[in-house]
């Protein structure tokens, strides 16, 4: 069970960044609202923790960029929005993810259009 857990890890280590910057096309959000979003999904469940530092790196290599704004309720929120250029990373990974994806599926089996 631990490799598994572990395995799990790795994938979500490879794709997350690349699951916020889909979220981001959406329109700006603040961290929590990111936390909670990723939580509905399972596979995609992280923390804080993990999250704030990755929020760090995009906005450092410039795929998000951010704003302070007032909160209807406790401290000042930063929001995080997409740029042109996380844009196109986004865009980038969607098609090299889809083509990833299909070959994996075609290797271990799990190929549906079979």
């Amino acid at each position: 069970m631990e490799h598994q857990a572990g395995l799990a890890t790795a994938l979500r280590r490879g794709t997350l960044e690349f699951c916020v910057l889909a979220l981001l096309s959406d329109g700006e959000r603040y961290g929590v609202e990111l936390v909670r979003e990723l939580g509905a999904e399972i596979a995609l469940t992280t923390s804080e923790g993990t999250l704030y530092p990755l929020l760090s790196r995009l906005r450092r290599v410039g795929w998000v960029t951010t704003s302070w704004r007032e909160s209807p309720a406790g401290p000042p929120r930063r929001y995080y929005s997409l740029t042109p250029e996380g844009a196109t990373a986004l865009d980038h990974f969607r098609s090299e993810w889809t083509t990833f994806r299909d070959a994996v599926d075609r290797v271990v089996g799990t190929d549906r259009r079979s």
